[in-house]
């Protein structure tokens, strides 16, 4: 919204890949988690080491919304990145960067594995290069 008051194609575009890049995060990670079905931490059933190696193979087995990889770290390293391709200046990039770590963190110590935290960050980094990169050559 500021970009369109400012008129700064730019932020415009920027603004734009990182929805993009979040959007894309979002469906990918849910696709994933859809045919992989791996409990959280909080929702593990016995030995903690034992569940951490679970995965419910299969279609809709353990849903869409927990699981492997962490549709947060795919998001925020997607949106991250997209506007680390944008903007070369360094404090957006260390902004987008702690931002992205700051979410991942959490959820990685609380509702993910931290396998799940790799996984996001690694697809979310792939998608925000990509939507950034398509962007970039827009500005």
């Amino acid at each position: 919204m500021a970009g369109a008051v400012l008129k700064n194609r730019r932020a415009i575009l920027a603004a734009y890949g990182a929805a993009q890049a979040a959007i894309m995060g979002l469906l990918i990670s849910s696709f994933y988690k859809a045919f992989t079905g791996r409990p959280s931490p909080l929702h593990s059933s016995g030995s903690l080491i034992a569940a951490s190696r679970e995965f419910r193979f299969g279609i809709l087995r353990g849903g869409v919304f927990w699981g492997w990889p962490s549709s947060h770290t795919t998001i925020a390293f997607a949106m991250s990145m997209a506007l680390w391709k944008l903007y070369p200046g360094k404090v957006v990039r260390f902004i987008a960067l702690c931002y992205a770590l700051y979410i991942s963190v959490g959820v990685s110590l609380t509702i993910h594995w931290f396998s799940d935290f790799v996984a996001g960050a690694i697809i979310g980094s792939v998608i925000g290069k990509t939507a950034g990169d398509t962007f970039r050559h827009l500005t």
